[in-house]
């Protein structure tokens, strides 16, 4: 061939080839055009979170942080999934289970075609290294006591196993519907927060403290690959600035909006906010029994008469929830509305308790620093003791802080802060909480009939069942009594995304989901 007709005969072909690789990506485009106009799921884009608290690798199974959840909710995968809405478990990398009819064990089948994010298969060995780092008492893990009474594993077979007991657990599935799988030939890198190997839909790729926190799509998850192609989580502090963010199209997804932001955003069409009202959380004053004048109940009664929860909910929550001083969720099995309304404000109550108390100390009132949810409840609580004589000095504390004085039940005095795990089965509160653990919690409250109280929710073969109903009117009773704190709001949790985001969800406890979400491209 001579060179004119070798020149040509090349640009024939790269004629060809460049209508060849127009044609395929017109019809990509047209595509996901045509996906966009149906509403069907589109590929691509990476979310950008706003979150409000950093993940802290020390205690990132505790539920200790926005970033923490945000690690836990993309990476790993449970054996079971609880819907935020009920306790009906669901599959996730056990494919069913069966628990024994004296209730001390359960055997579980699992999945053969999952792998871990360095192409590890998974095994029943992971299951057991999983729930016995959960056991461990170093990594402050709120489930720990539940975790602790696993004692027998046969992982024979590596696509199934059977966990025995020494007693029946109630809360059983509770247990594998929280725990992260987790792979011990990699664990050691967690507690440095360098590297997070899961089995989820997202691998996690960098961290910068106090920053960012990045993730990217596991094209190979088990469960079919995700449509995003990566999840940016930014650490923002400050509420305002994460809705200003959005307004100014840096994020699509808010973790930290107050009630107030959210109540505006709902309003607005560019933005949805999602409610999440099975994963319930509660938030509460807390009372350090270590405290000299709060070893008096009648001072705790008297502050738990004197809030103003009503107000706290109009006010600061914009009515998303309910006033209530009990500690269940109100579709819980142990769920009393007397009980839950015993401390309705009462000021006469109040003032006549104080009364009889001679003087009383001023005590220090801590709430988290930089949040302006905790801050306005702080005041209204300020200003309710104060009108029945019990003064409080506001003393914020940084978020880490305030998590690690939960831990180690040291609170100066009174406290504001969430718990959660009230929307699990009754007897995870008592046995596993951090301000409920009837063997340890943060007020140092201890009591015998309480333990037993727990101990008999925990055994109780039917969670809804007589003896488990006993057991939680005792528990109601001992809560009501001894008032080692007072909650003051149930509420649900609101995530604020913009219109093109669509499909995100949530963990019962609040952990991010985003294996089925997808963005408008």
């Amino acid at each position: 061939m001579n060179v004119p007709h070798r020149q040509a005969w090349l640009r024939l072909l790269t004629a060809a080839v460049a209508l060849c690789l127009l044609s395929a990506c017109t019809s990509a485009v047209g595509e996901q055009a045509r996906r966009r106009s149906s509403g069907e799921p589109v590929d691509g884009g990476t979310l950008r979170v706003a979150a409000l608290t950093d993940l802290i690798p020390a205690s990132v199974f505790g539920q200790s942080s926005n970033g923490g959840n945000a690690v836990i909710g993309l990476v790993y995968d449970s054996l079971v999934e609880y819907p935020h809405d009920s306790l009906e478990a669901r599959p996730a990398l056990a494919t069913s289970w069966k628990v024994a009819k004296d209730g001390r064990s359960i055997h579980l089948e699992l999945r053969d075609d999952v792998r871990f994010h360095d192409g590890k298969p998974f095994t029943s060995e992971d299951v057991k290294f999983s729930i016995r780092t959960i056991a461990d008492p170093k990594w402050a893990v709120q489930l720990q006591r539940t975790a602790a009474a696993v004692t027998g594993f046969d992982t024979s077979d590596p696509h199934a196993i059977t966990l025995t007991f020494d007693r029946p657990l109630s809360n059983i599935l509770d247990l594998l519907d929280i725990v992260p799988i987790v792979d011990k030939d990699t664990f050691s890198q967690v507690k440095a927060g360098t590297g997070y190997n899961g089995t989820g839909a997202f691998r996690f790729d960098e961290w910068k403290p106090n920053s960012e926190i990045s993730f990217s799509r596991n094209d190979d998850y088990w469960g079919g690959k995700p449509h995003l192609d990566g999840v940016d989580v930014k650490i923002v502090p400050d509420p305002q600035a994460q809705a200003a963010g959005i307004r100014s199209g840096q994020y699509d997804l808010l973790l930290g909006a107050t009630a107030r932001d959210a109540e505006t955003f709902s309003k607005d069409p560019k933005y949805e906010v999602l409610d999440f009202e099975g994963a319930t959380q509660q938030t509460y004053v807390g009372f350090n029994l270590k405290n000299p004048d709060l070893k008096d109940v009648r001072l705790r009664q008297a502050v738990a008469f004197a809030v103003d929860r009503e107000r706290i909910l109009d006010e600061v929550y914009r009515g998303e929830g309910i006033a209530q001083n009990l500690s269940w969720s109100p579709g819980s099995p142990a769920y009393d509305e007397k009980a839950a309304h015993h401390y309705d404000r009462d000021v006469d109550k109040a003032r006549e308790l104080v009364d009889g108390l001679g003087s009383v100390a001023s005590l220090p009132l801590q709430y988290i620093a930089g949040d302006p949810t905790a801050e306005a409840v702080a005041q209204i609580v300020q200003a309710n003791l104060d009108d029945v004589g019990i003064t409080v000095d506001l003393e914020p504390v940084e978020y880490a802080q305030m998590y690690q004085r939960l831990v180690g039940a040291d609170y100066d005095g009174l406290w504001i802060f969430g718990h959660t795990y009230a929307q699990y089965t009754p007897a995870t509160l008592p046995v596993s909480a951090y301000p409920f653990n009837a063997e340890h919690n943060a007020s140092n409250f201890l009591s015998p009939g309480y333990a037993a109280h727990a101990d008999q929710a925990w055994a109780a073969a039917a969670p809804d069942g007589p003896k488990a109903k006993r057991a939680y009117a005792g528990l109601n009773a001992d809560m009501v009594d001894n008032v080692w704190l007072t909650d003051l709001v149930t509420f649900w949790p609101r995530l604020v995304t913009t219109s093109a985001i669509h499909d995100i969800d949530y963990t019962k406890r609040t952990e991010l989901i985003a294996r089925d979400a997808w963005k408008d491209q």
